[in-house]
């Protein structure tokens, strides 16, 4: 009886040592694979200073600015509860995107990890949704005006739009129920989003993680403790002196100033901007005319995100050995980074043109993937096909009469796909270690 009502018996604690502990971690991968962890830790520090600041906020349109100002001056420690929760949204967008591209970089999407990614979108998108929805209950003129704009993009859904635009505004408007329906999901959607971490976790550790090389990795995995703890450890504390530097020293840096003057529905911003990890959607939004093309657009980046597992066809998984579309990457990022840039500039020449040029682009890199992965096995062949010329006539003996030379020299099978996806399939059946072992 005493063995069965052991603490250390219970099935939860295999399941830790299995995924936290001993977990079988390539070797060779670097201080970017620390990010997932990273993310996981911002969003326990959101839900933290989240669930203390509710019990002083008030979501009533007399009363939200007023409780905010409250939590800021009369609130023992109430200013750091709130920096810290409004800078750290900032902090997790900017793990999380960082998490996102070396994804994308190090073809951590391809089969058998098109699960890991397709969640991975969900999340984001969840936090996305999250995030708007705070920044609308401080009540400030910005988040008064933003609400309103990004709401009434519903309308442009035909048949239904204004239905759903006047069931979210709980009335004609922005109002107290537009608060009281945003502050409940903003409290738990976090919650929805640590779960579909845990599963995004427990599917990322069925196959095993990817590594910087994108091989097949069994071969040479240590165990999670201590030393891939030791190499996330250094990146927790390298990333908590950067939110702090913001958190004591430029608070406001990433907030709109706007922000901090009481809602007026009788006074229009000369210029509305989101928060900017909101921007380059925004300015893709912005690139088309048409209201119901714009929300078109928003829908296919997500789409355009769910994609590359799907659209994949490229035999290597790194793009360290695809030199094409490592500067496409390269090319993804820049346009990124100008698309963010653009949304926080007026509508007018030639920021519209630059705006719709860029949108192109991004769309493009998505477009471009299958025939670029098509292209690039092309090129393998034709060297491989060529490898085997040279070998052939070299006095090594390869040829007709000489050993076989497998296409496994030259790197081609070696990165395969169906290899690699065999190959982890292997190692997780070895290593015991599946999705059903964390339930």
């Amino acid at each position: 009886m005493a063995r069965r009502l052991s603490i250390l018996k219970q099935p939860i604690f295999p399941a830790l040592n299995n995924h936290l502990i001993d977990y079988p971690t390539p070797s060779n991968i670097s201080y970017w694979w620390g990010f997932g962890s990273l993310a996981g830790l911002r969003l326990v520090i959101q839900i933290l200073t989240g669930v203390f600041l509710a019990m002083h906020y008030t979501p009533h349109v007399d009363l939200a600015f007023l409780s905010v100002e409250h939590i800021m001056r009369d609130v023992k420690g109430g200013w750091l509860l709130r920096y810290m929760h409004a800078n750290g949204a900032s902090m997790f967008f900017i793990v999380v995107y960082l998490h996102f591209f070396r994804g994308l970089y190090y073809g951590s999407y391809a089969s058998p990890r098109e699960l890991v990614w397709c969640l991975g979108v969900v999340i984001s998108l969840l936090m996305i949704i999250t995030a708007f929805i705070g920044y609308v209950l401080p009540r400030g003129q910005m988040s008064f005006w933003g609400a309103t704009v990004i709401t009434s993009l519903a309308s442009a859904i035909p048949v239904v739009g204004d239905t759903i635009v006047t069931w979210l505004w709980g009335g004609f408007s922005v109002d107290n129920a537009t608060l009281n329906r945003f502050s409940s999901p903003h409290y738990l959607l976090p919650f929805i989003i640590a779960g579909a971490s845990i599963l995004h976790l427990a599917a990322s550790h069925q196959y095993g993680s990817n590594n910087p090389l994108g091989i097949n990795s069994s071969v040479d995995k240590i165990a999670f403790y201590p030393y891939i703890y030791v190499k996330d450890l250094v990146g927790w504390v390298a990333f908590a002196i950067f939110f702090s530097i913001f958190v004591s020293y430029a608070p406001n840096a990433l907030g709109h100033p706007d922000n901090y003057i009481p809602a007026n529905p009788m006074s229009t911003p000369a210029h509305i901007v989101p928060e900017w990890y909101f921007l380059p959607v925004y300015a893709i939004l912005r690139s088309i005319p048409n209201k119901l093309g714009g929300v078109a657009a928003i829908g296919l980046v997500f789409v355009s995100l769910l994609a590359p597992p799907f659209i994949n066809t490229s035999y290597v998984r790194s793009s360290s050995f695809r030199p094409i579309h490592q500067k496409l990457f390269w090319l993804l990022v820049a346009d990124r980074l100008l698309l963010g840039w653009i949304g926080c500039q007026p509508v007018e020449a030639p920021y519209v043109t630059i705006g719709q040029i860029a949108s192109v682009g991004f769309f493009f890199y998505f477009a471009i993937t299958p025939i670029l992965g098509k292209c690039e096995a092309r090129l393998i062949n034709f060297n491989a096909c060529e490898a085997r010329s040279v070998l052939a006539s070299s006095p090594l003996g390869f040829g007709p009469k000489g050993p076989k030379l497998d296409s496994t020299y030259i790197g081609i099978s070696f990165f395969g796909d169906d290899a690699q996806a065999n190959a982890d399939r292997n190692d997780q059946k070895r290593s015991g270690t599946s999705i059903q072992s964390l339930f």
